[in-house]
């Protein structure tokens, strides 16, 4: 099977650390590597490090990227003006659904970067073509498959990234979250992440990151799998494209409301008009389940304003109890009492206010 699927630069490696494979958006990617409740622990108090080279670093150059970007993304570019700023944001079709969320980093006026999601990279480029045909944007859209992508995410991660890495320490030590800096021609160290953890996310050419990863598990770093990522993402209230949004939706009933801005009326970008006619009849909460079960996504939910659905849903690691999000009903809010089913039963739960940890701490 895994001879069809697409394959990281690190695929060998995963291969070697006896690492269990699975099927992710065409990509055979490691799941676990042994234990996944021990990986989302050794995020949570040490460091983990997961092979994130299936998600696409796409380079926008020219002129007009400001211009163009300003249009193609609900969020607004506007905000950014310092080298290494990044902003997360969603593309949108012109009827509101998310065709994906990603982040953008600003360079320089002529040399932007977003990173997309692996399942939707392909379509992604095409939008951002299609647009800048269409529209008559100057611009330049280059994928970058030459290059790889770890993160490292973790209260140790940055230590241990700059102990194996230390010429990178001077450059990144003053970083603040959601920026990034090159540390090389093609090697860029960005704050950011999926786990509600810090750390950094490390971009780098495709014929160095097997050495990067070795060098970091010679230093106690653990591999992690996509299972941990998952429940480290959810525990962090972080949305997964696919699952808690698609283009059937659209941001402001996924939770992602601040991920869009109408602060300048005159900025007309794709989806506006849609969704400023939107019904804002729904919304994005999170849950935890009162009794012992474990919800998954697809569950029903019941409110005393009407039925919804959970779009994600696992057993927290950290909590010991199962957490998930759900779509309900607009005003559902935290303190609600709910219920979910689950094997033909009922069970109690509650809204709660995402995210449920941060930073290694339980904070609902």
């Amino acid at each position: 099977m895994s001879d069809t699927l697409k394959h990281t630069p690190l695929h060998s490696v995963h291969l070697e650390s006896g690492a269990k494979m699975v099927d992710f958006g065409g990509w055979d990617m490691p799941v676990s590597y042994g234990s996944q409740i021990e990986e989302h622990h050794a995020v949570r108090r040490e460091a983990g490090m997961f092979d994130v080279s299936h998600m696409l670093n796409v380079d926008i150059e020219g002129e007009g990227v400001r211009r163009f970007l300003s249009r193609l993304l609900a969020n607004d570019v506007a905000k950014l003006s310092e080298p290494g700023k990044a902003l997360y944001s969603c593309m949108l079709k012109p009827d509101g659904g998310v065709i994906d969320d990603l982040i953008v980093y600003f360079f320089e006026e002529t040399h932007w970067r977003a990173v997309v999601n692996a399942g939707t990279a392909d379509k992604d480029v095409a939008w951002m073509r299609q647009v800048a045909g269409e529209e008559g944007f100057k611009v330049d859209i280059t994928p970058r498959r030459d290059l790889a992508m770890v993160a490292v995410q973790g209260p140790q991660a940055r230590a241990a990234v700059w102990a194996v890495r230390p010429s990178w320490e001077a450059a990144s030590a003053g970083l603040k979250p959601f920026n990034g800096v090159f540390v090389g021609d093609d090697t860029l160290l960005a704050r950011t992440g999926y786990t509600g953890e810090d750390g950094f996310e490390v971009v780098l050419p495709a014929n160095q990151v097997a050495a990067f990863w070795k060098d970091l598990a010679g230093q106690g770093v653990r591999p992690c799998g996509l299972g941990a990522r998952d429940t480290l993402r959810l525990e962090a209230g972080m949305n997964l494209y696919g699952q808690d949004m698609d283009e059937q939706v659209n941001p402001l009933v996924s939770g992602l409301g601040w991920t869009v801005s109408f602060k300048n009326p005159e900025r007309d970008f794709i989806g506006r008009k849609a969704l400023e006619a939107a019904p804002a009849d729904r919304t994005l909460v999170g849950v935890r389940l009162l009794e012992r079960g474990v919800m998954r996504g697809h569950m029903k939910v019941r409110t005393s304003l009407g039925d919804g659905e959970l779009t994600s849903g696992s057993m927290s690691p950290t909590m010991g109890v199962s957490i998930g999000m759900a779509r309900v009903p607009a005003g559902v809010k935290a303190g609600d009492a709910i219920q979910v089913e689950i094997r033909g039963k009922w069970l109690p739960a509650e809204v709660v206010k995402m995210p449920f940890v941060r930073n290694g701490a339980v904070v609902v």
